[in-house]
């Protein structure tokens, strides 16, 4: 049998938990993976699978074949880019993960210009919010945005991040601009926008004019949180609350007065912690791949100084 392809199967499977997903992304037909994977355990003599009726589970043995074969195809993947970066021309399917709002609204209007750039280059883009494994799910590439955890992916710089603190016309108009010397405290007696993802209810802030000061703390209240800063724009839009947003995704509302900053004496961020920024990641390897350099020199081009967006 063919164990090249069977265990680059195997491990799609193993990984995607559907056999139709997996036939569709390697451009099988459902019956060619069921086949794949029924050799490979008759001739192990194991079932690597448990089937229920809505997804595929590693057994003991497929968890353990899953391991090795991991690493047997990420080192013969590693051979190939080594291989194939001798050529200087892109080419491939290139899997990005990027987070949604930003994805929408900053990766996705720059692809067109990419992707005539580089023709030979196709694209799996996947929006999602949650920090995913890269090398378990096979992306090449994600864009993360604000402190970066200890980690062993490789990390550059694209842009900085920073939220700034707004609210509507409407809401200020009902209840007041928060104002010195009162200020930053004030916010606490205001109706605040919360971003479930955040730990806790409290916002932090320094004073801009004086560097290295300790941030402050404050302990906030809202009728409202969601998970999706979209989604907290619109809340703020339609005066629901002071919320503390990101600068790549208010720009236009500021600039036509649908927001108002407020308290820019102040940095404002939502947790303490190392530098913020927004950040391509990728797995490392001893020569990267051409596709992916690729495009993190073209999207860091895109988001070069001045930053667009503001």
């Amino acid at each position: 049998m063919d164990y090249f392809t069977a265990f680059r199967v195997f491990l799609r499977v193993s990984h995607v938990g559907s056999f139709s997903s997996v036939a569709s992304d390697m451009n099988m037909k459902i019956s060619t993976v069921s086949r794949h994977i029924s050799r490979l355990e008759e001739t192990l003599g194991v079932a690597l699978f448990n089937r229920t009726t809505r997804r595929l589970h590693l057994t003991e043995a497929g968890l353990a074949l899953q391991d090795r074969v991991g690493r047997i195809m990420s080192d013969v993947d590693e051979a190939r880019e080594i291989a194939s970066s001798f050529s200087t021309s892109p080419r491939g399917l290139l899997r990005i993960n990027v987070p949604c709002a930003f994805g929408r609204r900053h990766v996705m209007p720059h692809l067109a210009e990419f992707l005539s750039a580089h023709p030979n280059i196709r694209i799996d883009m996947i929006l999602n919010d949650a920090t995913v494994d890269l090398i378990e799910t096979g992306t090449d590439i994600a864009i993360r945005i604000g402190a970066l955890v200890d980690s062993t992916l490789v990390a550059k710089r694209l842009a900085g991040h920073s939220r700034i603190l707004v609210a509507s016309p409407d809401y200020l108009k009902c209840n007041g601009v928060p104002e010195a010397p009162e200020a930053p405290e004030a916010i606490a007696q205001h109706k605040c926008l919360l971003f479930t993802l955040q730990k806790g209810n409290t916002w932090y802030y320094r004073d801009r004019k004086e560097t290295g000061t300790k941030l402050g703390e404050i302990s906030i209240n809202g009728l409202l949180q969601a998970n999706d800063s979209e989604a907290l724009l619109e809340a703020t839009l339609m005066g629901l609350g002071i919320a503390l947003l990101p600068n790549w995704l208010i720009g236009k509302d500021l600039e036509a007065g649908r927001l108002i900053r407020l308290l820019d004496d102040f940095e404002w961020l939502l947790a303490p912690g190392p530098e913020r920024a927004i950040w391509a990641v990728y797995p490392p390897t001893k020569v990267m791949a051409p596709k992916v350099r690729s495009f993190i020199e073209f999207i860091s081009s895109r988001f070069s100084n001045p930053l667009y967006w503001e």
